[in-house]
């Protein structure tokens, strides 16, 4: 049980209520900073501006997906008001306490650094980014079905990375009838997607392998699908580029070259939020109550 803890979320969408909900199951205390236009469900729950005063005895921060921008801003579809996380705001909380998102910018990564504040990544974590796999897959099928006039089945696929989201996204394409290729960097990559039935190959010669397919979906976060490769892509081809901004996809030349390529990062909170929420709010607990049960030792 979280009783005693006190746990702060600023901002997000509606996957944060599934982090309220698990929260207040668990009991803990909690204080909701950007949630004006969310009606209050739970008891024990309490709304409050963003400032020092308020996060002086908090226990755990809880911020969006992305945590802030460049600038400190802070998202939130529950209020209109402006979120700006400071300096002076980080600092005013206890040693021991944690702050929690999805990926941090270097922004709020100096802010905690500055202050000792312990940051947690939670999309760095294997377990987070394997479970949010699954609704990336499933949105980014949806994103091909919804873009093509062909059937996924009997398809010419290529998936771009081999990662935790590579593989589910592979395997799903491969579920449905698919003929998937898989681009690799590793030979232990190239070895384990044989192992599973696809047709891997190095990225180093994507420019051939490309020539033949009608979706490409990539996971990889570097520019990578260049205007060089796109060149030799079929124009019925579709891309979706699954990477965190700005993905690794030449945007602009597929454009002009009348290939549709769409960046889609952020799926599990765009098609399952509350499938998503639920994974960041066992996962958050998790963390919290062995903070917690090791603070509770040492005293």
């Amino acid at each position: 049980m979280l009783t005693g803890i006190q746990v702060a979320l600023i901002g997000g969408d509606a996957r944060q209520l599934e982090v309220i909900h698990k929260c207040s199951e668990l009991d803990a205390t909690i204080v909701l900073i950007g949630f004006d236009n969310l009606q209050n469900q739970y008891s024990g729950i309490t709304k409050a501006e963003l400032s020092p005063e308020t996060l002086e005895a908090t226990d755990a921060i809880i911020l969006p997906a992305v945590g802030t921008d460049d600038h400190g801003h802070v998202e939130s579809i529950f209020s209109s008001a402006e979120l700006v996380l400071k300096e002076e705001h980080i600092k005013a909380l206890p040693k021991h306490a944690k702050v929690f998102t999805g990926m941090a910018k270097p922004y709020l990564r100096k802010l905690c650094a500055q202050a000792s504040i312990a940051l947690v990544e939670l999309f760095d974590r294997d377990d987070v980014a394997i479970y949010n796999s699954i609704p990336t897959a499933e949105g980014a099928l949806m994103m091909a079905i919804q873009n093509t006039d062909f059937t996924i089945h009997g398809s010419q696929s290529m998936v771009l990375g081999f990662g935790r989201t590579g593989i589910t996204v592979a395997r799903s394409l491969q579920g449905l009838g698919a003929k998937v290729k898989v681009g690799v960097n590793k030979p232990e990559y190239f070895a384990r997607a044989w192992e599973m039935g696809f047709t891997p190959f190095y990225t180093k010669d994507l420019y051939a392998e490309v020539a033949n397919i009608d979706l490409l979906f990539n996971t990889i976060p570097s520019m990578i699908v260049t205007a060089q490769i796109i060149a030799n892509i079929p124009h019925r081809a579709v891309i979706i580029d699954l990477a965190s901004k700005p993905g690794g996809t030449d945007f602009r030349f597929a454009e002009k070259r009348g290939i549709k390529a769409m960046l889609a990062p952020g799926l599990p909170g765009i098609v399952a939020p509350k499938t998503a929420g639920r994974i960041i709010a066992d996962t958050l607990s998790r963390i919290i109550l062995e903070d917690a049960s090791q603070r509770r030792n040492v005293e």
